[in-house]
Formats: C-alpha cells, structure tokens, sequence
C-alpha cells in the first residue's frame, strides 16, 4: 500500500479521492489551508489511515512544512485549485496572479518540495489534476483555461524530466461535475451587472444542451476513481478525460481546424453571441 499525500482535501474530488484511498487500505495524508474544516473528512474516514495536514499551495514554507519526509511519500495529488470567471478584459493583476499562483505555481510548489529525494530513490507519483478548460478555451474563463493550460504544460515538460529517473507524472482532465466547486468561483467587482455576465449565463445555458437530460447527472466519484487509479495504476496513460462532455468536446477540438471546431460548436450550443 503508498503513502499519499492530496491537496486540497476538504471537498470535492479531493475529499473523495482521500476517502476512497484510505479504504482501499493506503495512507493517506489529507491537506487543506485550513484544518478546521476537516471535521466532515475525518468522521467518514473514521477506522481508516488517514490524517489531516494544513498546507497553503501559495506558500513556500507552509508546503515545505508539510511535505518534509518527502522521503516516506509515494505519491503527491495536486488537487487544490480554484476558478476566476471574468472576460479577460475585466481580469485584474492581482485576480490573474492569483489564480496562476494557485493553479500553477501551487502544483509547481509540492513538485518541487519531493523531486529532489524522489529522484535520489527511484520512484514516486505525481497526479496533477487539471480540467478540460486545459484542453479547450472558453468564454468568461480566459484566467481558468491560461492556469490549466499552464499546469498542462508543466506536467507534459515534467514527464519528460523525469520519467528516466522511475516517476511518473499522470494529468486527469475532468468535464462539469456537481462538486460544489462553483460555489467557490472568483469574479472581479465589475462582474455583477456587467453585459458579461448575461452573457456568460447564456454560454451556461446553452452547454447545457451538451447533456441528455434523460441521463443520471455526472457523478464526482468518477473523477475520484481516475485519481485513485492514476495514483496507483502504472498502466494508466499520462492524460485521463473523465466526462462525456470532456470527452466529446475534446475529440471533436482535436480532429478539425479551430474555425472549424467554432462553427460546430456554435451550432451543436445553438450559441451564436
């Protein structure tokens, strides 16, 4: 059984994916920024392995702290993140900078607080968890996609780097899920009210149609699965979709043209703004 740390654990597919790991026996190091929402995680991991640690993924020390028997981890879950909705015209410096300082940089932070002694033994695991917007751009998540599309482009230049000294380095790419996430999104001042708002609510509508809405809706679990058998699996490949619109939306990207890929989906969304 692996030693393995996650961040961002106190919800959604961190807490799932640290909740199915430690009942299947491994041990599991649970972080978040701020362990007093670990109640939730604790109870249900209760008779399992599994212990809760504070880490910032935009604090040096505060990961450092947290990863310093880097040595005694087999694999590390780069889990934490959060989105920014704004046109890009609306971004500050400070939104931008601080949504690349988290979704980047953060990963970054922990990948390079275990390289070091994984190199040296041989072995270990990094699962980035990215987002299909790092495959695909979209309207009103021009900081999101520029973040995922970063931590895309890291983790494609880590496995390089490292797969020779026995590490490997997995993306897990998910659609939409009801995670609880959305709660959590970021938008400038000048969001409320703004043409950009109706319009991003006219973007989420018409997604929607990428849906059947005679079908059960998108289970979170799925993407736990992924990252637990990312974590675990060698066979898994380096890029894992998880979600049939992730899935479709990025066939549909990679076989055509991007005015091409545009047309369709305009048409398939009926979204012609």
């Amino acid at each position: 059984m692996a030693r393995i740390l996650i961040t961002g654990s106190n919800s959604g597919f961190g807490k799932l994916a640290a909740l199915t790991l430690a009942r299947d026996g491994h041990d599991v190091i649970a972080t978040m920024r701020n362990p007093a929402h670990a109640d939730a995680l604790l109870a249900e991991a209760e008779g399992f392995s599994l212990q809760v640690r504070t880490l910032d993924v935009c604090d040096s020390e505060s990961v450092d702290a947290a990863l310093h028997d880097a040595i005694t981890i087999d694999v590390v879950v780069n889990n934490a993140g959060y989105e920014v909705q704004s046109a890009v015209e609306q971004l500050t410096d400070e939104i931008l900078l601080r949504q690349l300082d988290t979704n980047v940089v953060g990963p970054m932070r922990c990948i390079r607080a275990v390289m070091p002694e994984w190199r040296e033994r041989g072995s270990g695991v990094i699962v980035n968890v990215s987002s299909i917007a790092g495959r695909v751009g979209s309207p009103y998540a021009g900081a999101y996609s520029a973040s995922k599309f970063g931590l895309e482009g890291m983790t494609e230049s880590l496995h390089f780097e490292v797969s020779t000294a026995g590490i490997r380095v997995h993306l897990i790419e998910p659609g939409s899920f009801a995670t609880g996430f959305q709660d959590k999104i970021v938008r400038p001042d000048s969001w409320s009210g703004s043409i950009f708002e109706e319009r991003a609510h006219q973007f989420r509508d018409a997604r929607g149609a990428l849906h059947d809405p005679s079908a059960p809706a998108p289970d979170p679990q799925d993407v736990a699965d992924a990252i637990v058998r990312a974590a675990t699996d060698p066979s898994m490949p380096f890029r894992t979709l998880v979600g049939s619109d992730a899935q479709l939306i990025d066939s549909v990207k990679s076989s055509m043209l991007f005015e091409d890929f545009e047309t369709a989906m305009r048409t398939t969304l009926d979204w012609h703004d």
